[in-house]
């Protein structure tokens, strides 16, 4: 009897320590186990030492992991392990460059794995259709993950070009009906530039109807705001109130205050926004980290003189009278607003017509003809510019302390506001190479303005929520496996606005889909990403 109870036992305690090591045994074999590594998980917390296993384009498991039943092991001890970064705000446009760029090696060596584009109310070549664009984009192929936004800016020029009037009713359902097209298509959401044209003939309740559509079909509002200096104020009010009566989640896209005499301004803007937020209101912003913009020359132009395109600008300004008007309001443009009172500040970025301008300024530009470098002749010159067929150019505008405030306010994302780039094609704003490794090495590890994990929030699951995509921003199990993995001492950017054309340092591997796209810090040309379509299996 006492021999049975005995056996009984040791059954039973056989038959427990079995299950146990089943439950522990790890019967599977991972494609990739990350160890060791210093996890940032996306959410906004400290880090934790974890190992992370993937198979094919999901993280499996994260904690504990028996990396002998991997395929490949990387050993991530001393490195930060970040869900990859996601740019909120970026130039994929025209067509021919990002199929040109596809493997989108400028963003990607920045830690960035999704890219949203048509931005500023640019949208896509509506010419294509929605659907078709983006099936032309998947067809190629893309290096990172991409979605994009409808343009109200492109919507109204092809219902009404570039005509400084309101909508009739005919006009205006064409629009709305545009907008929600592309919603059923797969925008993520819709972007205004109402500092442009013809965004900027549009009154508020013009956007609000269009919006409307977007906000009825799950969309995010994203605007480059009408105006970022003098009536800045007035234009944050007007987004707050776009937010509230469309009931849509608005995005104050590369927030900034331009112009000498609004710099510190940013705490007003923001406190607006976060008057609103109090009262319901759905408003956040997104951020480049440097204290210059990047647009076309034109944009010192004012907006009435380009009604109707080029030839109607040519038109007024041979009149002498029409003229004079333009210059001094260019002149004012110059002083008070992107000009910065300076025309060093004016830099030119792409100049078609004159390649030999390129990373020269407006002054240097002047010199060369041998004129005074006068704000009235800079007036000259922008003119200039425009009836050659206009120009990029990089304005140094900003004040350094906006930029950190609006950095250090809880719902600001990173966004480069880049187009894709490679080296030796142009003179690009250095955002293009360098944005996400500027937050985490100069205003994260040297400038201490916000900490690691609060920048890589803002990077990753901040952007995620902001824009619907329920299955990447955090490193968690079922989530995809878009992963940063980067030295926290080595990371910085090294493009300037002398000589952008440089890659960062600092990014040692980034994992798109669970495939590597760069590989021990070599960038591997693949194209990994995906077409991401709103309210679609991505």
């Amino acid at each position: 009897l006492i021999s049975r109870y005995f056996l009984k036992m040791y059954k039973k305690i056989f038959l427990i320590l079995f299950a146990f090591f089943l439950i522990n045994c790890e019967s599977v074999t991972y494609d990739l186990v990350i160890k060791n590594g210093q996890v940032f998980d996306g959410s906004g917390t400290e880090s934790k030492t974890l190992d992370i296993a993937i198979t094919g384009n999901t993280i499996i498991k994260v904690g504990k992991i028996n990396s002998e039943k991997s395929t490949r092991v990387v050993d991530a001890s001393g490195l930060i392990v970040s869900p990859g970064f996601i740019d909120t705000h970026a130039h994929l446009d025209p067509m021919d460059n990002f199929i040109k760029l596809s493997d989108s090696e400028s963003h990607v060596r920045q830690g960035v794995t999704t890219s949203f584009g048509g931005p500023d109310g640019r949208g896509v070549p509506l010419k294509y259709g929605f659907k078709q664009y983006l099936d032309t984009i998947e067809k190629v192929g893309v290096g990172m993950n991409v979605g994009f936004l409808t343009g109200h800016n492109k919507i109204r020029r092809l219902i009404m070009s570039l005509d400084n009037r309101e909508p009739t009713n005919d006009e205006l359902e064409s629009m709305k009906n545009l907008a929600s097209k592309a919603m059923d298509e797969g925008a993520f959401g819709i972007s205004t530039g109402l500092k442009y044209l013809p965004g900027n003939f549009s009154k508020v309740d013009e956007v609000i109807e269009i919006s409307k559509e977007i906000s009825y079909k799950g969309g995010i509002y994203t605007s480059h705001l009408r105006d970022e200096g003098l009536k800045i104020i007035d234009a944050v009010k007007e987004a707050i109130l776009i937010s509230k009566n469309a009931n849509i989640n608005v995005v104050l896209t590369h927030h900034k205050v331009i112009g000498k005499p609004m710099w510190g301004k940013s705490a007003l803007t923001l406190s607006l926004i976060d008057s609103a937020r109090q009262k319901g209101i759905k408003i956040m912003t997104d951020q480049y980290p440097y204290n210059a913009s990047h647009t076309g020359i034109n944009v010192l132009i004012p907006t009435w003189a380009r009604a109707g395109g080029r030839e109607e600008f040519k038109k007024r300004v041979s009149n002498k009278i029409t003229k004079e008007k333009i210059k001094n309001e260019i002149e004012f443009n110059i002083l008070n607003d992107r000009g910065g009172n300076d025309l060093n500040r004016v830099q030119f970025s792409k100049v078609a017509w004159n390649p030999e301008l390129e990373g020269k300024t407006l002054k240097d530009w002047a010199l060369m003809r041998g004129i005074d470098p006068s704000v009235k002749n800079g007036a000259e010159l922008v003119i200039e510019a425009e009836l050659n067929g206009g120009a990029s150019c990089i304005f140094h505008a900003m004040d350094e302390s906006d930029v950190e405030n609006i950095m250090k306010y809880p719902h600001t994302m990173i966004a480069s506001d880049g187009r894709l780039s490679e080296p030796g094609f142009g003179h690009p704003h250095p955002r293009a190479y360098g944005t996400f490794p500027r937050v985490l090495g100069r205003y994260v590890r040297e400038n201490k303005v916000i900490s690691m994990s609060e920048a890589i929030y803002k990077m990753t699951y901040l952007p995620a929520k902001s824009f619907g995509l329920k299955n990447r921003g955090l490193i968690k199990k079922g989530m995809m496996a878009d992963i940063t993995i980067f030295n926290e001492q080595e990371i910085i950017d090294n493009a300037t606005f002398e000589s952008p054309h440089q890659y960062p340092d600092g990014i040692k591997y980034v994992i798109i889909n669970g495939q590597f796209a760069v590989d021990d810090y070599e960038f591997m040309k693949i194209k990994a990403g995906k077409v991401l379509r709103k309210n679609q299996i991505n």
